[in-house]
């Protein structure tokens, strides 16, 4: 039975049958305590979400047409076209006019529009134009093995001293080291990722996690804060000790909220800032 198909209740009382109208259109049936149900594009975004976690159209790939998803799901194309606008709003998927519907992937210009925030800092202390958008450089500092601290299982949900992989970057922004990124991810989630494999990836580190392992980033949350920079961390950035910095704790997730990394990032602010604009800035708001 499709989604957008009314349900009818009977119920016997003395012999005599009784049937409850049929839900307005649009919304899902009540339930029997009379609270309302979830609406039906959202029924919808819950299922088009799965089919993505599951791996029913890869990266990059073209989503059926509207009217094709509507026939598959027994709803209206009004229904299908609200809940895509869900998941476009979300930067799950991507639209591209005259083309269609697709699934994001993360290539270098969804890292520098959607997750890197850090740009030239626009009161004339920069070097760089203030509008100017640069992809970091990055150098691997570090790759190891450890076991998940109270802050890394929170925010990962999993268990204390569970194995993660510990990886530190600095990011070179104009020649000049300019952030240091603490990265935390479950070991388990990224069976056989080591040095090699993670420093030889051929674009992004999140298109490292999409390619290989499946694990799509589709959201983060990030807390900032002005802090005094600690000497390991001021001395990689050039620095004195206690000098304030910019600390940005990161969370990624993947579909359904699940967490699957944990970021800490120090970020020198003499030449730079923290710019979030990505409804000005993004390249596919206008396609």
């Amino acid at each position: 039975m499709s989604i957008d198909s009314p349900t009818r209740a009977t119920s016997s009382r003395t012999g005599a049958a009784s049937t409850r109208a049929a839900p307005a259109a649009g919304v899902s049936p009540r339930h029997a305590d009379g609270a309302s149900a979830v609406p039906l594009y959202r029924e919808l975004q819950r299922r088009l979400t799965r089919a993505l976690s599951e791996g029913t159209w890869p990266p990059g790939a073209a989503l059926p047409s509207e009217s094709k998803l509507a026939q598959q799901h027994g709803v209206s194309i009004g229904t299908v076209r609200k809940a895509i606008d869900e998941l476009v709003a979300g930067k799950i998927l991507v639209r591209q006019q005259g083309r269609g519907t697709f699934v994001a992937a993360h290539t270098a210009d969804r890292l520098l529009f959607h997750f890197f925030h850090v740009v030239p800092r626009s009161d004339g202390t920069s070097r760089a134009p203030a509008a100017a958008r640069e992809m970091p450089r990055p150098m691997l500092r570090s790759f190891r093995r450890a076991s998940a601290g109270a802050a890394v299982s929170r925010e990962l949900g999993i268990e204390r001293d569970a194995p993660i992989l510990r990886i530190d970057n600095l990011l070179l922004l104009g020649g000049r080291a300019v952030i240091v990124d603490e990265i935390s991810i479950s070991a388990p989630l990224f069976p056989d990722l080591d040095r090699v494999r993670f420093e030889g990836r051929p674009g992004t580190i999140y298109g490292l996690y999409q390619a290989d392992y499946g694990i799509n980033v589709v959201r983060s949350s990030e807390r900032l804060s002005a802090v005094a920079c600690p000497a390991p961390i001021a001395k990689l950035l050039g620095l004195r000790a206690g000098q304030p910095v910019l600390r940005i704790r990161r969370i990624a997730y993947t579909y359904a909220d699940r967490a699957v990394e944990s970021r800490v990032s120090w970020v020198d602010t003499r030449e730079h800032e923290y710019l979030s604009d990505l409804w000005k800035s993004d390249p596919d708001h206008e396609r």
